[in-house]
Formats: C-alpha cells, structure tokens, sequence
C-alpha cells in the first residue's frame, strides 16, 4: 500500500476505534525466541502501558513496532494498513514515532538542531515551524536553551528533548520506551504529567515503562509481559488491584 494511502487510512481511524494492531509477532535473535506470539490492540485516544520485569521483550516489540527489528512471522497494522515490511524512517512519516529507550539524543547538536531532525519527515517549512513553537509552549526550558548542545542538559531536559523531538514528526502515536529511566522523583512526576498532556491533546500513546505504578496510574488499559508473552491484560485500574501484580510488580504483598 502507497505511503499516502496508509496515511488516509491512519488519519480515517476514528476516536476510539483500533489504531495499530500487533497480532501475533515472533521475533528471533539467532537461534533465541525473544517474542513468543504477542498480540494486542491499541485504540486512538489510549494511553496503553505494557509493563514487565527486565528481559520480558518490552522494548524488543516496541522496536518491531517501529520497524528497527523485523519479526520472523506476524503482522503490524498501523489504520488497518500492514507496516510490517516498511522501514523505520518511513514509518515515522506514517503517523508513528518513537521516544527510545536512553533518550538518544544527538549530544553533540543543539536543542534546536535535535529538535529539527524530528521533523524531517515534513518539507513544509511554515508547517515545522509551528510545530516548533508548540513543543516550545509544551517544554519552555527547550526554547530556554535551545542553543545549547543537548549534551549539556539534565538527564529529566534530554527525556523533554526526546519527547518533543518525537512531537515534531506530528505523530497519530507515540511510541515511549522506559521515559522515567535515570530520572529523579521529580522528574519522573513531570514526565507523567506530559504524557498525559500529550494524550490528552490528541496523540495516543503506548508506554513501556518498568515503574508499574506510574504506568498503571497513566494508563487506560495494560498488558503484563513475561519471557516473551502476554500474560496478563486488562484496565490498568484492574490491574493495579491484581493480586499479582501486585506482587511482582508494584513492590507489594
């Protein structure tokens, strides 16, 4: 299916209704089985946690998502359109972008140039440009110091920077790998407070985060992987009453 197409399909996906749809992926490295035939839905307007212990496969499926690693069998659909084969730059320019895991910003470059690699996947200028200036109004200590080199930020002003790097593609979905990662307490409360703010200005948005208990409280649904699977998945208000997760997860007996 042509660029375009998807794009239309994406953009017809109405509140509510499936936006991407992971259905049964295996992934390999070598001859080692990482995913183990996950499936599961997210619907426009959700924030979905998908949460689990180190080494479940959480950010080995969001990297199959965004086209990094490719599955050995099972299918992506992105608006009901198969992504599955699409590289990962293209797929970016089809309403879907990722937060890494680390951050990843370029160190070397300036807040403004990282933030303009976001938006590469436009070539109208006046379109860039605005959208700059609202991920200024989202995050003003990135205007603040937007010509310092990225390298020079906190690790809580980098998760910003990596965040609105990923807003300026315009993104249907968000793609957010382990976002509270290295952060103090405080940042770790900013960053789930604009998570939330990037959702409910829009965006959905599908959360691997390893503190279940912030995931959980930000999510609308979740899934629980473990070695490769789905084990359990639900409300994440239901979730977060689980016994078992409870357990393994949220630190509680």
């Amino acid at each position: 299916m042509k660029k375009d197409t998807i794009k239309e399909a994406v953009a017809a996906v109405g509140e509510g209704e499936i936006l991407l749809s992971v259905r049964d992926i295996h992934v390999f490295y070598g001859l080692i089985e990482a995913i183990k035939g996950v499936s599961f839905e997210v619907r426009r307007g959700e924030i979905i946690a998908l949460i689990g212990a180190n080494g479940a496969g959480k950010t080995t499926v969001m990297h199959t998502i965004s086209g990094l690693i490719r599955p050995k069998s099972g299918s992506i659909l992105l608006g009901g359109a198969e992504i599955t084969q699409i590289p990962a730059h293209r797929i970016v320019s089809l309403g879907l972008a990722q937060v890494p895991e680390g951050r990843r910003v370029f160190q070397e470059l300036t807040v403004y140039e990282n933030l303009m690699l976001g938006a590469y996947v436009s070539s109208d200028k006046a379109e860039s440009e605005e959208m700059l200036e609202k991920v200024y109004q989202r995050f003003p200590r990135l205007e603040e110091r937007k010509k310092q080199s990225a390298g020079t930020l906190s690790g809580g002003e980098q998760q910003m920077l990596a965040m609105g790097r990923a807003l300026m593609s315009r993104p249907d979905i968000i793609l957010m790998d382990e976002p509270s990662m290295g952060l103090s307490p405080l940042y770790v409360n900013e960053v789930f407070d604009i998570i939330k703010e990037i959702n409910g200005s829009g965006t959905t948005v599908l959360l691997v985060e390893q503190n279940a208990k912030k995931a959980l409280a930000a999510a609308d649904r979740a899934y629980v992987l473990e070695t490769g699977r789905i084990a359990l998945e639900g409300k994440a208000s239901d979730l977060m009453d689980n016994a078992q997760v409870r357990r393994a997860y949220l630190g509680e007996e």
